[in-house]
């Protein structure tokens, strides 16, 4: 009975706890979502910090240094943002008309009505379809998501701070506060964690950001309007699994289905975009982040739609590095390693690496014997 009686609590305590953490992850939203950039940013840019003292320059100075650099490139960003808005919004005239034009087009020799054309034509306003809800907002509600995020700036510069600050004196506390061998091992465990975290976002971005530019290009070279702002949308929406897929594709094949007469230019566009997105996805993507990227698609599902009700857009675009640094720390310790090979897709480039490692060490015993 006794025993019933604890697996009940257990059970009860455990649904507690969950409830009192989705409550309080969505309460904190404000401090959380910072606290969290600021943590990507810190893996980032740590190895600049690295650099920048070994050249002998203080850790004051080169923190310094490293967050004039991210206050540069967030202005740049932001000034981009806020000008894509605007020329985003002031050409909705423009392509209110077209699609008006094309709708009509596409009906006239239907034998409709004429009032029940105009009727027609009166609902697929842009104006009235934003009101409603529309792809057009939700890219607007995107846009402007990151423009909070700058609204946040100051607090997760001060994150950041304290972040790299904690960075560079970890590794002195745990010698004085272990012994050498503890300290060793300790110190390895988190260098290794900080280490596939930090490669792991930062070939993220670069690969977003080269399948952005790639984007760009193709439809600079298509002459599609807002190239630029569809490459950039392309650099964002990337972190979101699936969906984001979907979005860098369907606008751009919108607007080029509204400037151009033909279709056939429309589909050949739409075409090259998903071969650029399976190559960077089945091919580089794979090669790149290796089983940093191994989660499983269920996972990344649940974890979609978790952030993205706790967090909105920027808990979507949050979701995989989360999930990713998560499933990282827990492939470090022994305990916690069955979570996180559950929580891959398959686990056989899990197994191999730990077969490498195993070898390593007992290549180095092997050694260590001999001397």
């Amino acid at each position: 009975m006794t025993t019933k009686t604890n697996k009940f609590v257990t059970i009860v305590a455990t649904i507690f706890l969950i409830g009192f953490l989705f409550y309080m992850l969505r309460e904190l939203q404000s401090i959380l979502v910072p606290f969290f950039l600021a943590i990507i940013l810190s893996f980032v840019f740590e190895p600049l910090l690295v650099f920048l003292k070994s050249k002998r320059i203080p850790s004051s100075v080169a923190i310094a240094i490293v967050l004039l650099i991210i206050i540069v490139i967030a202005n740049i960003a932001s000034v981009f943002i806020v000008t894509s808005i605007n020329t985003f919004s002031n050409e909705f005239p423009r392509y209110e008309a077209k699609f008006r034009d094309m709708s009509v087009s596409m009906i006239s020799n239907l034998n409709i009505p004429k009032e029940d054309v105009d009727k027609f034509n009166e609902s697929i306003k842009i104006t009235n379809l934003l009101q409603q809800g529309s792809i057009t907002a939700a890219l607007t509600s995107l846009f402007t998501g990151f423009i909070g995020i700058f609204g946040d700036f100051i607090l997760i510069l001060i994150y950041i701070v304290f972040i790299l600050t904690e960075i560079t004196s970890i590794k002195q506390r745990i010698s004085k506060a272990f012994s050498t061998e503890r300290a060793k091992e300790i110190s390895g465990i988190i260098t290794e964690i900080f280490t596939d975290v930090r490669k792991y976002i930062s070939r993220k971005t670069l690969i977003n950001l080269v399948q952005g530019v790639v984007f760009a290009f193709i439809l600079w070279l298509f002459d599609v309007d807002f190239y630029i702002i569809w490459g950039f949308l392309c650099f964002l929406s990337h972190y979101i699994p699936n969906i984001g897929s979907l979005i860098s594709t369907i606008l751009p094949a919108i607007t080029a289905l509204l400037q151009y007469d033909s279709i056939i230019t429309p589909i050949i566009i739409v075409i090259l975009l998903i071969i650029v997105q399976n190559i960077i996805g089945n091919v580089i993507e794979p090669k790149f982040l290796g089983d940093q990227l191994d989660l499983s698609p269920l996972l990344l599902l649940v974890s979609l739609i978790f952030w993205g009700y706790v967090w909105g857009i920027v808990g979507m675009i949050l979701s995989v590095p989360i999930m990713s640094m998560i499933k990282i720390i827990l492939s470090k310790f022994p305990t916690t390693k069955p979570i996180s090979i559950m929580m891959s897709y398959g686990h056989k480039s899990v197994l191999v690496k730990e077969e490498s490692r195993l070898t390593s060490r007992i290549k180095t015993s092997i050694k260590k014997t001999l001397k």
